[in-house]
């Protein structure tokens, strides 16, 4: 049963993609494929934010493929992103992100160090009860919302290779989803190609 799980979510992760791929062709740099890494907090995404969080031992290995689906007037890129996530240490399951991102792009020092922040939102599912959420919340579930914040750098000179720090954030929206408050957060650190 746990491979046909996998199959459909793989199916629906590509077929995701396919939707927003145009009929006549790629544009050139709209898709990059990241692979990251992260330590886990049971703290609030207020904590990530302020550097206060404390952090379990609990980490995972992440990769990710983005497409870029659209650009606002120069100063906005919207993508789509599908993540594959394993978890180890006080965890052993897997993770299943899909999500659209804003990617905000110019900033003053763009000539020396190209820079950019990117929110991103959608959905996430756990393949089991994460222990850290289950640990640290009345309620948790395998299916929460997914929110990411992320500032990626390139250098000038290599402007398809990105290093690029981020917040990976599960959570019940304030329990709209399963009267889930709170979950997990992660501090990731990645490199992303764009291809």
């Amino acid at each position: 049963m746990w491979q046909r799980n996998k199959l459909r979510i793989f199916v629906f992760v590509w077929g995701f993609f396919f939707l927003f791929t145009p009929s006549q062709g790629r544009a050139f740099h709209d898709w990059s494929v990241s692979l990251y890494g992260a330590r886990l907090s049971g703290d609030t995404l207020i904590d990530m934010i302020d550097s206060s969080a404390t952090y379990d031992d609990s980490y995972f290995l992440a990769a990710a493929l983005s497409r870029k689906i659209g650009t606002l007037a120069a100063y906005i890129d919207f993508e789509v992103e599908g993540q594959v996530v394993q978890h180890f240490g006080d965890q052993h399951h897997q993770e299943f992100n899909l999500l659209i991102a804003g990617r905000w792009l110019p900033f003053p020092w763009d000539k020396y160090l190209d820079t950019s922040f990117a929110i991103g939102n959608g959905v996430s599912y756990a393949t089991k009860i994460p222990e850290i959420e289950a640990r640290e919340h009345k309620y948790t579930s395998r299916f929460l919302n997914y929110m990411m914040y992320e500032l990626a750098f390139a250098l000038p000179d290599v402007p398809r290779w990105h290093l690029f720090i981020r917040i990976h954030h599960r959570s019940g929206i304030f329990g709209l989803i399963n009267d889930v408050h709170g979950a997990s957060n992660a501090s990731c650190l990645g490199i992303r190609y764009n291809f």
